[in-house]
């Protein structure tokens, strides 16, 4: 694995802040770093990392490239470089990976840096491995420190949270995403509007903003609003669209129909089109907005916000859009 030494642009008062714990000879045990998914949380911590377990930083705390620890790192065989995650997508980090984290850290450094350890998603530990981790925090070994990834930190026990320095990387100015993702994608941000959804369906997340460009995201959510529409207009099944939504990425999906509703509920309230989530829909939600009830809206808002907190859970995923769809039909039914 190759770590960039070019810093995201908009991580650089974090990367100072992590330089400093450097400089001050105060490099923490254990650090905590959050934020939203696709802001580059990873790629952070993994250039953090890198300096760390370099013979030969640079000036900037970014790893030389060329010194023997920073041609093991890129190989993902440096000894001292230890990643915990999940040993399948979707499954969590289990106890017994933690057993064996904690049997490695008994042994000393092989090399005269720092021993680091990654734990991405940190929030994915069950509640064994969580409990068996604070081990690692209480009992701390010589030159080490231990990096802690999460987008839900609200997921994570309090007793590990209290023991972790706390780094957090923002959502930047939507100007700076797209500035970013124009660059990147080698194309006019003043003119391409479809760089712009893109960070709006990323909620201004950059790195989520490329992939979606990259996986034709847009055109997904259109087909998709395609058919809310024809839900509203009485002429598909709820429960048949819900039947294809299932097999579709839940998180994203339930994004954009809260965005749909809160949008609605803008249009009612006459706002500017520049202040919608979906600035290119505006024409149907404003039709829409004419014809619905608010307080059903709201209804419906807040069975969303319910919904996205149970989508971690094993709730069925056909069931839930059902529920939605069927609530959205109703609200349209009598219009």
């Amino acid at each position: 694995m190759t770590f960039p030494n070019r810093l995201l642009p908009w991580q650089q008062h974090q990367w100072e802040h992590l330089c400093s714990y450097i400089a001050q000879k105060r490099i923490p045990q254990a650090l905590l770093i959050t934020g939203n998914k696709g802001l580059g949380k990873q790629q952070l911590a993994h250039q953090f990392a890198a300096g760390l377990l370099c013979a030969t930083p640079q000036a900037s705390g970014t790893a030389c490239g060329h010194c023997s620890s920073c041609l093991l790192v890129n190989a993902d065989t440096h000894p001292d470089f230890i990643q915990i995650q999940p040993e399948e997508p979707g499954k969590g980090i289990g106890i017994g990976q933690i057993r064996s984290l904690i049997g490695r850290l008994t042994l000393k450094p092989q090399f005269e840096t720092q021993r680091v350890v990654i734990v991405n998603p940190a929030d994915k530990m069950n509640n064994a491995a969580a409990n068996a981790f604070l081990k690692c925090l209480e009992e701390p070994t010589e030159r080490t420190s231990i990096i802690l990834i999460t987008e839900k930190p609200a997921k994570l026990p309090a007793t590990i949270i209290s023991r972790c320095q706390k780094l957090a990387v923002v959502t930047p100015d939507k100007d700076v995403a797209v500035k970013w993702l124009a660059e990147i994608m080698q194309c006019d941000a003043a003119t391409n509007k479809t760089l712009q959804l893109n960070v709006s369906l990323a909620q201004g997340a950059p790195l989520l903003a490329l992939e979606y460009a990259n996986d034709q995201t847009l055109t997904l959510r259109n087909e998709c609003f395609d058919a809310w529409m024809a839900i509203a207009k009485q002429l598909k099944s709820p429960v048949i669209i819900a039947e294809d939504w299932h097999k579709l990425p839940a998180s994203p999906l339930i994004f954009w129909i809260t965005s749909w509703v809160i949008d609605l509920i803008k249009c009612f309230y006459q706002a500017q089109v520049a202040n919608l989530y979906n600035p290119d829909l505006n024409e149907p939600l404003q039709e829409l907005s004419r014809r619905l009830e608010l307080k059903g809206l709201y209804k419906l808002y807040d069975l969303l916000l319910s919904d996205r907190q149970r989508l971690d859970t094993q709730i069925n995923k056909q069931l839930l859009f059902e529920e939605i769809l069927i609530q959205w039909y109703e609200l349209n039914r009598s219009k």
